[in-house]
């Protein structure tokens, strides 16, 4: 089964971090799956996924409770917390939740860990289908950020045993995304946890379900570009990312290293968009509960380069508290027809004001000139001839018909961008 069938364009979706981090609830992740399944899906928003947390009971913020207590079934698997998610009641897990993304014609994804919970390896709870015990298959490489797993044994029968009881839980409740953290990059050991980034996709090939995987957090090391081709559907390129204008400038490094092992079914992932209302009750970031920080040109900025570069869109902004201007963004029918077909991009041009990008579809060229100045910039005709861009074509934010020849020049905001179509 070839896995990158599974996403065969850049995943589109939300995911509940920005706004909640490790608190999110039912009605909250119902309240966005049903704004994106009436107004988002047909431009191709399908994902809806619970972050991190779903199983720990005291969880709050986006501060992390060292050493809670968390919900698991007998064989060491985490449950949903009941309270949080009142469907996962009788032993049922996300089934119910998942269930009712699906009937809205909409895609589920969770948030997992690496490794197996410290707490299961305390209880000595049994490895599934196995005689070993979640002690006898754990390791010492825990997460340098979060305190609530060990590293698992891959090497062993028995861990690989565990990866696949897990994938088997989660084909049984529905889940076709899965995001696992503290994999893609360790600070500690060095890189990709090789081993555990195959059990899963071993595990996920088992079960013969249809479920995109996804690594963080970044940033992943690039010479372990084809490792990840191999093995996962997307994979952070990036730490956390939030609404500040340094760390999107300084994506453009990135995006630039990583843009030519993105293909279909496989996306370097520049992490989510933090658009829009955001810091509900993620104390990350800069600053609280608030609208992104992100002026309007760097907003479109950041959609461009996303989409040039063909980083999955994951939305992480409140989707019913979305204004026109921010819904604009996300339905932007030319913007992600580019994002869909283009299958060549790269960067062409970078002084210190601007950066050049250039893609291409089957139908279409594609360019972008960003102003990373810190004051407008104006460009001559023969500026942009210089630059190897058009003087026609559509411009996909103004979302015109447009020919420079009779404008002799074109001016670009501060942070912002001009995205041309030919």
């Amino acid at each position: 089964m070839d896995f990158r069938k599974f996403a065969t364009v850049p995943p589109k979706g939300w995911n509940s971090w920005d706004s909640y981090g490790a608190s999110v609830r039912e009605e909250e992740i119902k309240q966005n799956a049903e704004y994106m399944s009436e107004h988002l899906k047909e431009f191709g928003w399908e994902y809806l996924t619970v972050d991190i947390q779903w199983y720990e009971p005291t969880a709050n913020s986006s501060k992390y409770h060292d050493f809670a207590h968390l919900v698991m079934d007998k064989y060491a698997r985490l449950m949903p917390d009941e309270k949080r998610f009142p469907s996962a009641k009788n032993g049922m897990g996300f089934k119910p939740l998942a269930d009712y993304i699906h009937g809205l014609g909409l895609k589920f994804g969770i948030h997992i860990m690496r490794g197996i919970p410290r707490q299961a390896v305390y209880e000595g709870l049994p490895v599934k289908g196995t005689d070993k015990t979640a002690k006898d298959i754990a390791l010492n490489n825990i997460c340098p950020w979060n305190s609530d797993m060990y590293g698992v044994d891959v090497d062993s029968p028995e861990g690989q045993a565990y990866y696949d009881s897990l994938i088997e839980l989660y084909a049984s409740w529905g889940v076709d995304f899965i995001k696992c953290d503290d994999i893609a990059n360790s600070v500690i050991y060095k890189g990709t946890h090789k081993k555990e980034v195959e059990a899963l996709r071993k595990a996920i090939d088992k079960s013969e379900r249809d479920m995109v995987l996804s690594l963080s957090p970044g940033p992943a090391p690039l010479d372990n570009g084809s490792f990840l081709q191999q093995n996962a559907n997307m994979w952070r390129i990036t730490d956390d990312f939030w609404d500040d204008w340094s760390l999107l400038l300084n994506m453009f490094d990135r995006a630039e290293r990583w843009s030519g092992l993105s293909r279909s079914g496989n996306w370097p992932d520049c992490d989510m968009l933090p658009l829009g209302h955001i810091g509900i009750r993620s104390v990350d970031g800069p600053g609280g509960d608030r609208q992104t920080r992100f002026t309007k040109a760097e907003q479109k900025t950041m959609m461009s380069l996303w989409s040039m570069m063909q980083s999955p869109l994951i939305m992480g902004g409140e989707l019913t508290d979305l204004d026109e201007w921010t819904k604009s963004l996300l339905t932007n029918i030319e913007l992600l027809n580019m994002d869909n077909n283009i299958f060549e991009k790269y960067q062409t041009y970078r002084d210190s004001e601007k950066i050049v990008w250039y893609g291409r579809s089957d139908k279409h060229e594609y360019y972008a000139i960003f102003n990373i100045s810190d004051v407008s910039i104006e460009l001559s005709n023969e500026e942009i001839d210089e630059l190897n861009v058009p003087n026609s074509g559509y411009d996909i934010w103004q979302e015109k018909q447009i020919n420079l020849l009779n404008a002799k020049s074109v001016e670009i905001d501060t942070h912002d961008v001009f995205l041309l179509k030919v």
